[in-house]
């Protein structure tokens, strides 16, 4: 288990020391979807509980910057940009979300709790009106880190 970054050499976990890395400007890109009937999707703007886009997108924002209050293991960091992107298909709504720090650590659990969240709070808004909604193929699509 020396392998994984958060367990130490006894096997206990433990939370990554990057005192010693230098800063470099980070970036993760994640993305996710929310699958429902079409006559949902065309309603997400005016559903009983408000408009759901604009809703989660919000609560994807404040996710990412709470991600270390959730995520035991992760550092809280500076982040200089989220940006959360809800698009509206036939079949449900893509979200992307970008996360950006100058940091000593990358962001892609900040990027992938954005999408997460935003997700939920899809879910969450429309849950009466589709009962079958799915969520799925949340997944981190970029990662980059170059120096300061």
């Amino acid at each position: 288990m020396t392998d994984l970054s958060h367990v130490s050499a006894d096997g206990t976990i433990r939370m990554v020391d990057v005192g010693a890395k230098s800063l470099s400007r980070r970036r993760a890109v994640a993305r996710g979807a929310v699958q429902m009937a079409s006559e949902t999707a065309a309603r997400l703007g005016e559903l009983p509980k408000g408009d759901a886009l604009t809703t989660a997108k919000l609560a994807g924002i404040m996710a990412a910057k709470r991600t270390s209050e959730l995520i035991p293991l992760c550092h809280p960091l500076p982040l200089t940009v989220v940006d959360v992107q809800l698009t509206v298909t036939d079949g449900g709504v893509e979200i992307t979300a970008v996360a950006e720090t100058t940091a000593q650590t990358g962001v892609e659990m900040e990027a992938l709790t954005a999408v997460s969240v935003a997700a939920l709070t899809v879910y969450d808004m429309a849950k009466a009106i589709d009962k079958a909604m799915t969520i799925s193929g949340i997944t981190l699509i970029e990662k980059t880190k170059d120096p300061v």
